[in-house]
């Protein structure tokens, strides 16, 4: 603190008064909202006001009565944090849902989590093993509950880091598909189509997880790269005879299964060669397809390496295109193609299992099969086919079902390796042998089966290949095909309840109705209906609802009562799914009408997709739960109402898929009006992230160094129909980006604390470059309802961004400065600025509210403080039709392309140091376009170009004029202004110092002096 200064130090009264401080007299920008965002620790302030006011419950209020649009929300596992991806997901979302709203549409979010099946289960198991537990030793009940406690617990962590993205919703009354009337509503569903028949048991392989011993669904699967064992095994043929060069259908006799008793002289014995890379299904081997589509030929061996167990003389049926790959893998030397192969003679050959030679347990035929599946791109030209180890192999093997039979053909399907992944008694030799260990490591199945074949002298190549190979996304080790009893809903059964249609019939014209954003989503979905085979909905878990069916014992005849499915309902709302595995037998559901005896009661779980497929149903459906969700009219039935769900492409194999296909089979239509999905978060360069890389992003560390807002930016400015990338540097980008905003938004607020709330000026009597800007307000609002109308957040910043940066900042202020700060409180132009500004910041600021959620938020309290206002409440504004202007655009788009010229060469006059700030020049302006000099005609040009004047002459002007590429006819030689530099505006003129009450300004300075002091009056400036 500083002393008063003594008398002494007083300067006389005759002394020259100090210099005028003409900066008081500015009308500069004032405003309290900071250039700093702060926004970690501005942001939680903002959720803070909107959970004190019940920014929800307002935003429902005022929309009540509206056009409804419901978000449904996919529901993400409550088994951990979020990752980067739950924020892209998230984000979207949100302003997908803001946009709609300010569309005017009631949007009305409901967020839900997935808490059933293996991500929470396997959780579990995991700890149980950290402490030496058995799973198996635990209770059921005991461990639902532990599985139900551990999802609680991560519903509550993701709703708060949820909440922090700004994510607005119904948080405190969120859907769980464990909550007790949810529990009920699954197993409606799931009884609905049991009743119908679309539910059966039946045996099939399905892709089973030895570590987690469960069958898994297509969209519970990833592809890793995997090394597999690969064997050429050649199988006894017993049915070509020669004629000519063609081989055609033959009789031959058995000696010993594996060696051919020609009964012609001109019978050949010959085998068949397959290439696999399962050896261990080869006990399982039923088969072999081929395609009438191939061409085959017979090859003899002239020459064999001593190395390998191709043996000279062995002859052999290839499919031709095939035939050089398979010798060189046999390390054959030389061979000769003896002659050609009829399909015909395929279709009704045989050939004995490569295994009989050495084992009589082997001794059944092995047909030969055309299959559609069977190319000759690799491998041999035909498939081994083991139907209980995989789907083409299956469906080829029942598709020839009834041939089968009546060529005296078992058809029954071996179960040849068990839940363990161990063979059974069913693969004779090998019993106890293992596909897999318990870790999902590769056991010693492959080697016993390898070793065998090479004993019986069928083995002609083996190798190793490196591919793609099925995975747990889970426990991420592979799985196996196996053939094991599952519940499975018809895809291809037409059924009453249906109108005689079957499940994918209907679901295709569901498809057919959606809108897909973007619009390949279709042809997507449309291939995984196409090719997907039953739905396999079962899981031999604990953790989840429960298929609630019985089965006469005995049989596989599924009781149908809605009866007793009422009971299985009314207990599961009242207990959840507990009930059903605290009742040993079912008795309390089928009593007094059944005897428990006789029935079977089923204890797997369902597969969690059913779960999820099935939330439209006790969301969207349930009144009571979701008053704000109900009494949807859709747009298809003659309403207005949409409902979209969102989520990332791989949806398309699984909630899409799921909820497609259980709202079609219960409801005949689907779910959804609008599909929308985004891509997935990779590093900068484009790779997987993953925390062994170390290039694993977290949003809670970007949000807590940078703020939630610049994920929000980073989500809606990229194009999320594609992959999206992000790293510390794209971080850094999209922080800049946001300044640039935020400073924009800024200077509007700081400008508009001068303005006078009423004092208009006429549209008619504004300047032109006020209306210019309220044409592109007008034309904006068209851009910006039309993508916000379509999903296309990117096209929004890319809008606002070349708005604000591009004709506001960067031209619109920067013209208009010298008005705003220097003109007279009565200029017009002042005041039509100021209004022209309210207008761009009123709609800037609701347009980019869905973006940047809490910086429009603080924007807009910062101009209309209140207790509880917000922008969220706000609709987009409608905007005068009249404020458009095309002529009036197009004058000025021209002015505008030669101001840059000016710019431009003023800019090498600044960097020459000729000059400091643009008002020291005065360039000559030569323009040679007649269209660019006629939109130059009437218009104030130096004012434009915040010069202090400036000189326009038609004509090409000198050759050492500067010049731009890109604007053709225009020249600019630059030159210093005349005049003495005004001390208030640093105009530079000839006219300062002409009014003598202010010798030191300009005219129009001098009036604004004036009027300043007669507002102000003794108030020294």
């Amino acid at each position: 603190m500083t002393e008063s200064a003594p008398d002494a130090a007083l300067p006389d009264a005759d002394a020259s008064p100090a210099p005028r401080d003409y900066a008081k007299t500015l009308f500069l920008p004032k405003t309290e909202f900071p250039m700093r965002a702060g926004l970690p620790t501005r942001e939680p302030l903002l959720l803070q006001r909107w959970e004190r006011n019940d920014l929800y419950g307002q935003i429902r209020a005022e929309s009540a009565g509206r056009p409804k649009f419901v978000l449904h929300d996919g529901p993400p596992y409550a088994n951990g944090a979020i990752h980067i991806g739950h924020a892209l997901n998230k984000i979207l979302k949100d302003v997908i849902v803001r946009s709609q709203g300010a569309l005017g549409f009631d949007a009305n979010y409901v967020p839900g989590w997935d808490c059933h099946g293996l991500p929470i289960e396997w959780k579990i198991e995991e700890s149980y093993r950290a402490k030496g537990r058995n799973k198996d030793e635990v209770p059921v009940l005991e461990f639902r509950q532990e599985c139900r406690t551990f999802a609680a617990h991560w519903l509550g962590e993701q709703r708060k880091e949820f909440q922090r993205l700004g994510v607005t919703g119904d948080w405190a009354h969120p859907y769980s598909t464990m909550a007790y009337p949810a529990e009920a509503r699954i197993a409606s569903e799931l009884m609905t189509f049991a009743v119908t028949g679309q539910l059966y048991r039946g045996s099939k392989p399905v892709m089973w997880s030895v570590v987690e011993k469960t069958a898994l669904a297509e969209a519970e699967i990833e592809y890793e790269e995997h090394v597999s064992d690969t064997i050429f095994v050649a199988f006894p043929c017993k049915m070509v005879a020669r004629n000519g060069s063609t081989l055609v259908p033959g009789q031959t006799e058995w000696n010993n299964y594996g060696k051919l008793e020609p009964v012609q002289d001109k019978l050949l014995p010959t085998y068949i060669v397959i290439w696999t890379t399962t050896p261990w299904t080869i006990p399982g081997n039923r088969a072999i397809a081929f395609s009438r589509k191939i061409s085959y030929g017979l090859y003899r061996i002239t020459n064999a390496s001593i190395e390998n167990w191709a043996k000279t003389g062995a002859q052999y049926i290839i499919a031709d295109n095939l035939a050089e790959a398979v010798f060189k893998a046999a390390r054959v030397e030389t061979y000769e193609r003896v002659a050609d192969v009829d399909t015909k003679a395929l279709a009704v050959g045989e050939c004995a299992h490569p295994l009989a030679a050495i084992d009589s347990r082997y001794e059944f035929r092995i047909p030969l099969l055309d299959g559609d599946h069977v190319t000759d791109e690799a491998g041999t030209g035909f498939v081994h086919t083991a139907p209980s180890h995989g789907r083409e192999d299956f469906e080829v093997w029942m598709a020839n079902g009834r041939q089968l039979t009546q060529r005296g053909i078992e058809t029954r399907i071996p179960y040849t390796v068990d839940a363990d992944g161990a063979l059974t008694e069913e693969a004779p030799g090998f019993t106890g042998k293992r596909v897999l260990n318990d870790k999902g490591e590769k056991g010693d199945a492959n080697k016993a089966v390898i070793a065998a074949l090479a004993e019986a002298g069928v083995l002609i190549a083996r190798g190793v290949l490196r591919h793609q190979y099925p995975h747990s996304w889970r426990s991420k080790k592979p799985v196996i095909f196996r053939n094991t009893p599952q519940w499975f809903i018809a895809m291809d059964k037409p059924v009453d309840a249906l109108g005689n249609r079957t499940l994918r019939e209907v679901a295709f014209e569901a498809i057919e109705a959606t809108q897909w954003v973007p619009p390949q989503g279709k042809n997507r979905i449309n291939g995984m209906v196409g090719n997907k085979p039953d739905w396999v909905v079962s899981r031999q878990r604990a953790w989840g609802v429960p298929i609630t069916v019985f089965v006469k014992t005995g049989t596989s005849e599924v009781l149908r009562d809605e009866a007793v499915n009422a009971r299985i309902a009314e207990a599961f709302a009242a207990e959840g799914a507990d009930a059903w595995f605290s009742d040993a037998d079912g008795a309390r559901f089928l009593a007094p009408d059944y005897d428990p005896a006789d029935y079977e009661k089923v204890t797997d779980v369902l597969d969690v997709w059913f779960d999820s497929g099935s939330t439209h149903a006790f969301v969207l459906d349930d009144a009571e739960a979701f008053p704000g969700l109900s009494g949807v009219k859709r747009v298809r039935d003659g309403g207005q109402d949409r409902v979209m769900y969102l989520e990332g492409s791989d949806q398309h194999r699984g909630w899409f898929q799921s909820s497609l296909l259980e709202s079609c089979g219960t409801r005949g239509h689907a779910p959804y009006d609008v599909v929308l999905t985004h891509g997935f978060v990779l590093d900068p360069k484009g790779e997987k992230m993953s925390k062994s890389k170390g290039n694993v992003v977290a949003p809670q560390t970007v949000i807590k160094e940078s703020g939630a807002d610049i994920l929000r930016l980073w989500v809606s400015a990229s194009d999320y129909s594609d992959d999206l990338r992000i790293g510390p540097e794209i971080v850094k980008t999209f922080a800049e980006t946001y300044r640039k905003l935020r400073n924009s938004l800024r200077w509007m607020l700081g400008s508009l604390a001068h303005r006078v709330p009423g004092d208009d000026v006429e549209y008619e009597r504004m300047p032109e470059l006020e209306r210019f800007i309220l044409h592109r307000l007008a034309q904006l609002d068209g851009e910006i309802r039309e993508a916000y109308a379509a999903f296309d957040t990117k096209r929004i910043v890319a809008l606002l961004n070349g708005f604000l940066t591009g004709d506001l900042s960067a031209f619109y202020f920067d013209v208009r400065k010298d008005a705003l700060y220097c003109d007279p409180i009565s200029s017009q132009v002042r005041r039509a600025a100021l209004q022209v500004i309210d207008e761009a910041f009123r709609r800037v600021v609701i347009w980019l509210a869905p973006v940047l959620a809490f910086t429009a938020e603080e924007a807009w309290l910062d101009r209309f403080p209140s207790e509880d206002g917000s922008v969220h409440l706000q609709t987009l504004p409608e905007t005068p039709a009249a404020w458009r202007d095309e002529a009036l655009a197009a004058r000025w788009q021209k002015i505008r392309k030669v101001r840059r010229v000016v710019t431009g060469a003023l800019e090498i006059e600044r960097a020459g140091k000729r000059i400091g700030a643009s008002l020291e020049a005065a360039p000559t302006v030569f323009v040679a376009d007649p269209d660019l000099l006629a939109a130059l005609a009437g218009l104030d040009f130096s004012e434009v170009c915040i010069t202090s004047g400036v000189s326009i002459e038609a004509g090409e002007g000198p050759s050492d004029a500067f010049r731009l590429d890109e604007v053709k006819g225009v020249a600019v030689v630059p030159a210093l202004a005349e005049g003495r530099k005004c001390a208030r505006s640093w105009r530079v003129s000839p006219e300062v110092g002409s009014d003598p009450a202010y010798p030191d300004v300009t005219p129009r300075d001098a009036q604004a002096l004036r009027e300043w002091d007669a507002v102000h009056p003794g108030v020294a400036a």
